[in-house]
């Protein structure tokens, strides 16, 4: 399945490719010792365009018992090429393919970090691509996971391999007399990507479509470049619904979200959740637009990772959930002046009363109170609490819901209650009928909120 132009030449493009590394880059090659890495290290060592410091990084994971001459191999070719080498040895061997693979791709990023390098290339052809497309279909992956593998990742990872096929790499190792390593895990059916390759796609071709690897990596190229749009009509719109809480939670404009075309609903919480820092499933993507279509005010939902979403009149707030902290009310002996502060909710309500200066606060209010109401104690709503106003007796629930007040600040909305247990002001939202003394007598209560 040659592709047009020489190894060398489309090698030479994908180095030019915006992202790629610049004259003088340090780059480090991902070297197992196969024969996509040892093409890889040929190409970069003694092909680049451009002048580039080159490192070399091998793994052994410890799983085959020529491992350890494979390492050795290895060190011997960077040593005949002129090529440093930095490796490592697993302590033990990893439980899984997908263990290993992590084990080994934070291995070359700590090898890249201490040597100071730009990039880490790694050898992933066109083949690999397929497999991967593929792979991921039979296990139910989303559009954006048949996109593949991306030529670029995480501002450090480049496969400029990923346009050729495994039978040109082949044909430039057989030209340049290369030799290499053979895996024989490599042909181990009892792997799911070796069945994949040696099975699946060997008989799709022979039964099914002649070209399904090319189909496979066409389809990813088009799986990316939906993707990639998506993304940049998403990014607007994202920043429009929603915006940042002062403790970093999403809140998001409910009307705004719903009023959209249903079908972006999913999309649209992905995205918001990716923003948060939390990935979501299929799944918790259905729950999520059920509860932002259906879910009542006050109530909420968690998602995982130690995330909920929850709905507060008119917003839905996506954040992480806090620990409860332990309130600490404040009580207030006498009349004498003095200040401090209750805890509520896990944030400082500062107080002051009597001559004492007032809390400084971004905002504060006062009410005057006769000392026959002392001790007076501030604390937050309990369940039952009720306000005599002179328009009859309210719940501070209802209240608090008509101030329209959401509901993370609501447990930490200051409520003043008298040696009576009674509630005589919840500031900014209502003042009892009888809780203000007359002009000539009582003490000045200041509270900071805002």
């Amino acid at each position: 399945m040659p592709g047009a132009g020489t190894v060398v030449e489309r090698f030479c493009a994908a180095l030019a490719e915006p992202g790629g590394p610049a004259a003088g880059a340090r780059v480090v090659v991902a070297l197992s010792g196969g024969l996509d890495s040892c093409v890889l290290l040929h190409l970069v060592r003694f092909r680049a365009p451009l002048p580039l410091d080159v490192f070399a990084a091998h793994y052994d994971h410890g799983l085959r018992p020529e491992s350890a001459a494979d390492a050795r191999w290895v060190r011997g070719l960077c040593a005949a090429w002129g090529v440093p080498l930095r490796s490592e040895h697993s302590v033990e061997p990893p439980p899984s393919e997908a263990a290993g693979r992590r084990q080994r791709y934070a291995f070359l990023e700590r090898a890249r970090e201490e040597l100071g390098g730009d990039l880490v290339l790694f050898a992933h052809h066109a083949d690999d691509q397929a497999e991967t497309v593929l792979f991921r279909a039979l296990r139910g992956t989303g559009i954006a996971g048949l996109a593949g593998i991306p030529n670029r990742r995480e501002g450090w990872i480049h496969r400029p391999l990923l346009d050729m096929w495994r039978e040109e790499l082949e044909g430039y190792a057989s030209a340049t007399r290369l030799s290499w390593r053979e895996d024989a895990s490599n042909t181990d059916l009892r792997f799911a990507r070796n069945a994949v390759r040696h099975r699946l796609l060997p008989d799709a071709e022979r039964w099914v479509a002649p070209e399904a690897r090319r189909a496979l990596v066409r389809l990813a190229r088009l799986a990316d470049e939906n993707e990639r749009a998506w993304a940049a009509q998403l990014g607007p719109l994202v920043a429009a619904l929603a915006r940042p809480d002062d403790d970093g939670a999403l809140r998001i404009d409910r009307g705004e979200l719903l009023g959209l075309d249903a079908s972006l609903v999913p999309r649209l919480l992905r995205a918001l959740a990716t923003r948060a820092g939390l990935a979501l499933d299929e799944t918790l993507t259905g729950l999520a637009a059920d509860f932002a279509q259906s879910g009542r005010s006050g109530t909420a939902i968690e998602l995982g990772g130690g995330f909920a979403l929850r709905r507060e009149l008119d917003a839905l707030v996506l954040g992480r959930v806090k620990p409860a902290e332990p309130d600490r009310p404040l009580v207030i002996a006498d009349a004498g002046p003095g200040a401090g502060e209750a805890l509520l909710a896990g944030v400082s309500v500062p107080v002051a009363w009597g001559d004492h200066r007032a809390a400084e606060r971004a905002h504060c209010v006062g009410l005057r109170v006769g000392p026959e109401r002392f001790p007076i104690s501030i604390r937050a709503r309990v369940d039952g609490d009720r306000i005599r106003t002179s328009g009859g007796t309210r719940k501070l629930k209802k209240l608090l819901l008509e101030a329209r007040i959401p509901l993370d600040r609501r447990g930490r909305t200051p409520v003043v209650v008298d040696s009576a247990d009674r509630v005589l002001w919840v500031p900014g939202v209502a003042t009892a009928e009888d809780a203000e003394a007359g002009p000539e007598g009582g003490t000045t209560l200041t509270i900071g909120i805002g």
